[in-house]
């Protein structure tokens, strides 16, 4: 049976930033352009590697020619069963091989992966459904994938891997498969997926990455990592995000044929285990998860000589666990700051050590540009605390369909606000100090305060509500969700912790949204122009009981 032809399709432009041409001539012309797709990353190393582990889990590993394989039926299955090139994908799975094969054979058929994470729930997946445009659900929860159906009617096409209720994504007959699935012409400046932002004001954005800007980071990033063929790495935190994605990541172990190795579960008995078995040399951590390790290695019997890198990024590594983590496991630390918007910067194989572990990392390109602006917007001086701008060849110009968002997030000529507070070394690496849009990072997950504050006010005894962070040794922030009662409800009938995370969950917010800690107050303090002050707020909680109520537990990271 002869496969449709993919081919890439204008909705696709509709509410795409593309880069400013003359920057992109620029980028061209340093070499960090080029027409090919990104699936092509997969076939160069099928071509050169074939028989070499491509990807594994604990039941089932793919050489690259298997992967490859996989991939094209896939695609094959998906065109199949009727979705068209260019259309948008949910895409929603655990880290498995089969999230590999799903995310290739997408890409392969010319589809668009939205990269949503296994912690979303219908609430942020019914956003990014109809702000993407999506036509399918490809993942491995149907409770769910039923429910966003219901919801969002055009995502019509529901495969779940192993479900019973709904199709499994379709594979193609081998014995009708052709050689190859011709993906048509791709445009390497249009979207190849969607990253989704850690959202600063309300639900999360689409960040729309090209077949170009993306090759770059992977190729860029196995690179600073050093990575070769020889290299194991561990995909240990959601495969998703940005960081064990593309930094370096799955994309960035294609570009070297390397081996990489999933789990859903990073705990140290079962992680520790896998870098044993496989002789894991590279992952990518959360700090929280970081200090986990660390401290697992006095109790923990599994050989971890192999890992020659830990990449620790999501949000900043405090000064005595770097040096901690160094000593507990051989100078492995390797520090990651950025963003799914673009700018990654690392800390190199060949810095001091002591600049390893006080700075966050120096950009990865040349190209970057990067600017630290007072309030006001004038550029500081190196040493001095700032707001980081920064673009670049591999940072968005935009976020996807969302005018208002960017008309706030970028400059008239093209610089990303990233809300980070940053000062400049005079090595030209960054050092972290804080956030300046109200955005709470908690184990490496970003969470917007007024997200949760929308569906507070939803629930019938709240009169107002106010999410701030603050600071945790394990999380680096926790969530502190501060409640006004209404009048009409007795003060003894104040939600607890655990009816407050059971009403949030039960409207569909992700479970790392979920606060940790609740406490009541007969008032919040607000500005002189009538706004809660939330830094009076943070001060007026830190060191405070909190009304008795706990933190909730660390969940594994998903």
């Amino acid at each position: 049976m002869a496969q449709p032809t993919p081919a890439p399709t204008a909705h696709l432009a509709t509410g795409f930033v593309p880069h400013d041409p003359d920057a992109l001539q620029r980028y061209r012309a340093a070499g960090v352009v080029d027409d090919a797709p990104l699936w092509g990353l997969l076939e160069d190393a099928a071509t050169r590697t074939p028989h070499a582990p491509a990807v594994s889990d604990p039941d089932r590993s793919l050489t690259y020619a298997e992967l490859a394989a996989a991939a094209r039926r896939r695609a094959a299955g998906f065109l199949g069963a009727g979705l068209t090139p260019g259309a948008p994908v949910i895409l929603h799975q655990n880290n498995s091989a089969a999230f590999a094969v799903n995310l290739l054979g997408l890409l392969r058929a010319g589809l668009v992966p939205v990269m949503s994470l296994p912690a979303h729930r219908v609430t942020e997946l019914a956003h990014l459904a109809e702000t993407a445009g999506a036509v399918a659900y490809v993942g491995d929860a149907p409770a769910i994938a039923s429910a966003l159906s219901d919801r969002v009617p055009a995502v019509a096409a529901v495969f779940v891997e192993g479900g019973d209720s709904h199709p499994a994504p379709p594979d193609a007959d081998p014995a009708s498969l052709s050689s190859d699935v011709d993906p048509g012409a791709v445009d390497p400046q249009l979207p190849a997926l969607f990253l989704v932002s850690g959202g600063t004001t309300g639900l999360p954005k689409l960040i729309a990455r090209t077949h170009a800007d993306y090759r770059y980071n992977a190729r860029r990033s196995a690179e600073i990592a050093e990575l070769t063929a020889r290299d194991v790495y561990l995909v240990a935190l959601p495969g998703a995000h940005n960081f064990p994605l593309c930094c370096p990541g799955l994309f960035g172990a294609l570009t070297v044929g390397a081996h990489t190795v999933f789990t859903d579960n990073p705990s140290p008995d079962n992680a520790f285990e896998i870098i044993e078995r496989h002789g894991v040399t590279v992952t990518a951590l959360v700090p929280a998860l970081a200090q986990v390790w660390c401290a697992a290695t006095e109790w923990e019997p599994a050989d971890l000589s192999s890992l020659r890198l830990l990449q620790v990024g999501g949000a900043k590594l405090a000064h005595p666990d770097a040096v901690a983590i160094d000593a507990a496991l051989g100078d492995v630390v390797q520090q990651v700051f950025g963003m799914a918007e673009g700018l990654i910067c690392y800390t190199r194989l060949t810095d001091p050590r002591a600049l390893v572990h006080e700075s966050q990392g120096a950009p990865m390109s040349e190209l970057d540009e990067v600017r630290i602006v007072d309030p006001d917007g004038h550029d500081v001086a190196d040493g001095v605390e700032g707001e980081l701008l920064t673009r670049g060849p591999y940072t968005i110009r935009g976020y996807y369909r969302a005018e208002e968002h960017n008309a706030r997030s970028f400059t008239a000529d093209g610089f990303y606000r990233s809300g980070d507070r940053v000062r400049r070394l005079s090595s030209g690496h960054l050092a972290v100090t804080g956030r300046i849009k109200d955005t709470i990072v908690r184990a490496g997950e970003n969470v917007a305060a007024d997200d949760i504050e929308e569906h507070l006010l939803a629930h019938p005894a709240v009169a107002q509500a106010a999410v701030v962070g603050l600071p945790d040794d394990a999380l680096g922030e926790r969530i502190c969700a501060v409640l006004v009662i209404s009048s009409a409800v007795a003060a003894s009938a104040a939600p607890s912790l655990g009816e407050v995370r059971g009403f949030l969950a039960e409207r569909g917010l992700a479970t790392f949204k979920l606060p940790d800690t609740v406490c009541t107050r007969s008032s919040l303090p607000v500005t002189a122009v009538g706004k809660i002050d939330k830094a009076a707020l943070r001060r007026a909680l830190d060191g405070d009981a909190l009304d008795g109520d706990q933190p909730a537990d660390l969940p594994s990271v998903q």
